[in-house]
């Protein structure tokens, strides 16, 4: 079993109401429901594609792309349900994957901890944890492999 550190940082500024990025995209799928609107935007599910790279500049280079849905899924928190793969597109890593998918726990959170559940290649049958910090789209992932 190899034990493997990564740093990763997602080029968008992500918020309910939209994602934004020099070549990402963010759409929203389904709106959050009137009731939950203002408050923790309850059913509100969005799909990305952004670029993922190695540190939060513009300039940083590009090593995948952060592919995947969000669903803001509690109605008392500001709290995420995330579904993301890294998919990676550079060096030794290029065509793995490293699958997330968990709660993105309240977005005020200093640190937010989300489980890696799988990937490919490399990452075959992977397993990890992704810690992401308030204010920044950048994911430091702890993973186990093959």
């Amino acid at each position: 079993m190899i034990t493997k550190f990564l740093t990763f940082s997602i080029l968008s500024i992500i918020t309910l109401t939209s994602v934004t990025a020099e070549d990402g995209a963010g759409i929203q799928i389904i709106p959050s429901l009137p009731k939950y609107n203002t408050t923790t935007s309850f059913g509100l599910v969005r799909i990305l594609d952004n670029p993922l790279t190695l540190g939060p500049e513009l300039s940083s280079k590009q090593v995948g792309r952060a592919e995947g849905l969000y669903a803001s899924a509690s109605r008392t928190e500001l709290s995420l349900l995330m579904v993301m793969n890294f998919a990676l597109t550079a060096g030794k890593y290029n065509g793995s994957t490293i699958t997330i998918m968990g709660r993105n726990r309240p977005l005020m959170t200093k640190v937010r901890e989300m489980p890696v559940i799988g990937g490919s290649g490399i990452f075959r049958v992977a397993r990890g944890y992704a810690l992401t910090m308030q204010a920044t789209v950048e994911y430091n992932v702890y993973v186990l492999h093959y």
